[in-house]
């Protein structure tokens, strides 16, 4: 048994998870707390970019192959507009030669959750504490000291290291005293899923399709059994009526007309927020994922950029372990992790979203007729795949001192 003190992690997500397995790898104990009573069976997150299976690969290619085996493979981007059809289609072979997975995987992220505590469990180096909250954090000099709220009451635990991938309502990230500037949108997102085929009623569908409307835009997503169909909501309309039945199906029934009723085996609804946190560390207290910063899912670069802090991360966390100054390390990880959230991550998804939503009929023309150009040149085309397939930011990433 390691004399070490632990990594102590909050959140049991995907994020959380990934820093659980590089620092068990390199022989450091960790300690998770969920304040679930279990994995979450979360739909949202879906959407795996080159880059992420590229890092995950070089983890453990095993990891890498069963994610591409529960998923879909998605080798085409499809840019649509709800009346005219298909505008644009960007092909990511043209990356095969920037990454060795030139396709996103459609796998949603519980099932990589449930495959990393498999993976974890016979370590021995990681324990996973469930229906335990995080309720303060304390920095100590050589330590800092979490406390814990389960079942048995309230009880405190000393670790190295805190990291903070709890979310958006990161209590890590409220002890840490650390601010999280941005806004939430108005209107909220829902989700409801089908498995009835969308794919033969439209010419060509691929299996990620971002689809413009002035009224009403939403997205059509393929993964395993299932067609996710996500809408924007108006602010002031209630869950209850958004979530009903005859909304649903009239909202369904308006992407692909059919004489049966739709099926649904999952509906959720939920704020969408654009907000970097302010600091990604202080002390003791590290911060990744929607803790540190979230957007629109719009791009999927949600849990591919949490990943991506998580091994950036994880990896500094190593060095650490291994006797480097932690400061400088830590500082280089906020310089390298927090321009990425606010210039690529929150800048692409930002930009999808007011492309998919404009009113105005001569802009919306514009940004189409761009589009296509984009699309026919390969050029252009490239450019254009590495930055929605975020190994741009990747590259900008490794340029930082």
């Amino acid at each position: 048994m390691s004399s070490k003190l632990p990594v102590l992690i909050a959140g049991a997500g995907p994020v959380g998870l990934t820093v659980a397995l590089v620092l068990t790898r390199a022989g450091i104990p960790v300690e998770v707390f969920e304040k679930a009573t279990d994995l979450a069976e979360d739909l949202r997150a879906s959407t795996w970019h080159p880059p992420t299976l590229d890092m995950l690969d070089r983890i453990d290619p095993a990891l890498t192959r069963r994610i591409i085996e529960m998923g879909l493979i998605a080798r085409h981007t499809q840019y649509r507009d709800r009346r005219d059809g298909l505008v644009a289609e960007f092909d990511l072979e043209q990356l095969r030669g920037d990454t060795a997975h030139p396709y996103r995987v459609q796998c949603e992220q519980f099932k990589y959750t449930r495959l990393l505590r498999e993976v974890l469990q016979p370590t021995g180096l990681a324990h996973l504490h469930f229906g335990a909250a995080v309720v303060g954090a304390t920095n100590h000099a050589d330590s800092v000291e979490l406390q814990v709220e389960d079942a048995t009451g309230r009880r405190s635990v000393r670790g190295s290291y805190l990291v903070g991938a709890d979310g958006v309502w990161s209590a890590v990230r409220i002890a840490a005293g650390i601010e999280f500037e941005g806004f939430t949108f108005p209107e909220r997102f829902y989700t409801a899923s089908t498995q009835f085929d969308f794919a033969p009623h439209f010419d060509r569908l691929s299996l990620v399709n971002y689809v413009s409307d002035p009224q009403e835009w939403c997205v059509l997503l393929r993964v395993p059994g299932l067609w996710r169909v996500l809408f924007p909501t108006a602010p002031d309309e209630p869950d209850e009526q958004v979530m009903s039945d005859a909304a649903t199906e009239r909202r369904l029934q308006a992407v692909v007309a059919r004489h049966e009723p739709y099926q649904t085996v999952h509906r959720t609804i939920y704020r969408v927020h654009q907000r970097v946190a302010q600091r990604y560390f202080t002390g003791r207290m590290v911060l990744a994922g929607d803790a540190a910063h979230v957007n629109n899912p719009l791009g999927g670069m949600g849990m591919n950029g949490g990943l991506h802090d998580a091994i950036s991360l994880a990896n500094r966390l190593v060095r650490i372990d291994r006797g480097e100054p932690a400061e400088p390390l830590l500082a280089h990880y906020e310089r390298e992790r927090r321009p990425i959230a606010i210039d690529y991550i929150n800048a692409n998804t930002g930009r999808n979203k007011k492309i998919m939503e404009e009113r105005d009929p001569a802009v919306r023309a514009q940004s189409q007729d761009e589009m296509r150009r984009m699309a026919d040149d390969p050029v252009q085309a490239r450019e254009f795949l590495l930055r929605t397939s975020m190994i741009s930011a990747l590259r900008a990433a490794a340029l930082v001192q």
